[in-house]
């Protein structure tokens, strides 16, 4: 059946206030269940995980149960998800844990088209090392990530890759499963920034080739927390640094501090609304979110295509990167206004888009175009419509001026 858009944008509270949000890649707004789940969680009696009493139970049942729905979201086993604060904390953490591991001698392969979380941490850590950090580049043009180029970059001396299932400046979805072929073929990990790719269709671990991947759940309809996920007996093989009373067990010794239980019970929330997107879909939380996902995903390359004819056609603007594979993201300029100015007018029209580097660096600096403030992004996600989109490419019409019109 047709992506029902009046249904899934009505279990969003925020939408009623009228704002057209067009910036999903730096967070969705926050569906009605996990508004719920977390205020009904603040208002319950719970205290510090424990067996002994019972709210030390609930706080140990919002864990797994959080745990549980990661590892449906994504493929995974629910004792390999770890849980924290942000993706960039939990890729530190990992990459502190590994680097310690590593010699002078070794290599690790960051790539040029990935948010600043997947590459300073691999970098800063090889450096304390004495490892080597090699390249990956982009294309300039296309924005693609060639996997071709990691049978030159990958050696027997590499120890890790580090890549984007999705580029949150461009969109641009990389072969990861190929990269990761490459990595493994001569022993290396592969960790896999997953936080813009997740929220816009079926994700599979297994199928990426992910040892290790990382997810956000305030960019799929979540609170702000974030999970990595690999095999339990890939987290059991490493040592964290941590202090002597915490647990010791996998996954949570690799978790600093007490948790926020209350953001907790949203995160299992927001995956069990991803579940219901698909009204049809029945059977078990994976397959249902598998369907969910699917559907949504349909629904936003139709908005997005529509996005991107209309600034493609658009005689003042210039949009960047035009990848085959991507997550339904477009950063754009138009001409005689810099991205904030551009932004910011967009803003006092009561759109919602980001402008800068939004962390990508990386990109923006390849690119020649951070020092002059990046671009403009618009990221669609499912409770976009088309008529947003027409509302928006008018907008930028009125903005560009007589004689600046949309073609066609």
């Amino acid at each position: 059946m047709p992506f029902d858009i009046a249904r899934t944008r009505a279990a969003y509270p925020a939408l009623s206030e009228g704002f057209v949000h067009f910036d999903g890649a730096g967070g969705t707004q926050t569906a009605r269940p996990v508004i719920d789940a977390v205020a009904a969680a603040m208002g319950a009696a719970i205290g510090n995980r424990s067996s002994a009493f019972v709210p030390g139970r609930r706080s140990l049942d919002l864990v797994a149960a959080a745990r549980s729905a990661v590892a449906d979201l994504v493929g995974g086993d629910p004792g390999g998800v770890v849980l924290g604060p942000s993706a960039t904390a939990l890729t530190y953490t990992l990459a502190r844990t590994l680097g310690a591991t590593w010699r002078q001698g070794d290599e690790v392969v960051v790539s040029r088209l990935d948010h600043d979380a997947n590459v300073r941490p691999w970098v800063q850590a090889a450096a304390a090392a004495g490892a080597t950090v090699r390249w990956a580049e982009f294309d300039r043009v296309t924005g693609e990530l060639p996997a071709g180029q990691y049978e030159e970059l990958v050696s027997e001396r590499t120890r890790l890759v580090a890549v984007t299932a999705g580029s949150n400046a461009i969109g641009t979805a990389p072969d990861v499963a190929a990269i990761a072929k490459t990595a493994h073929a001569a022993g290396a990990l592969v960790c896999v920034d997953g936080v813009h790719a997740v929220p816009h269709g079926p994700t599979d671990l297994a199928s990426l080739g992910a040892d290790f991947l990382v997810t956000s759940a305030y960019k799929w309809s979540g609170p702000h927390l974030a999970a990595m996920v690999a095999d339990p007996a890939r987290w059991a093989a490493l040592r964290p640094a941590k202090l002597l009373p915490s647990s010791d067990v996998v996954p949570d010794r690799f978790e600093y501090g007490t948790p926020s239980f209350p953001l907790l019970a949203g995160v299992a929330a927001a995956v069990d609304h991803l579940a219901t997107l698909d009204p049809d879909a029945t059977g078990g939380r994976r397959g249902r979110v598998v369907a969910g996902l699917a559907a949504a995903q349909a629904h936003e390359e139709v908005v997005f295509e529509r996005l991107l004819a209309g600034l493609a056609a658009h005689p003042a603007v210039t949009v960047y990167g035009s990848p085959v594979r991507r997550c339904p993201t477009v950063s754009f300029r138009v001409a005689g206004s810099s991205p904030a100015q551009t932004a910011a007018a967009l803003g006092a029209a009561g759109f919602c888009l980001s402008s800068g580097d939004y962390y990508a660096y990386e990109y923006f600096q390849t690119m020649g175009l951070r020092d002059s403030g990046g671009a403009v992004r618009a990221s669609v996600y499912h409770y976009n419509t088309v008529d947003e989109v027409d509302r928006l490419l008018a907008e930028l019409d009125r903005l560009a001026g007589p004689g600046e019109t949309m073609a066609g």
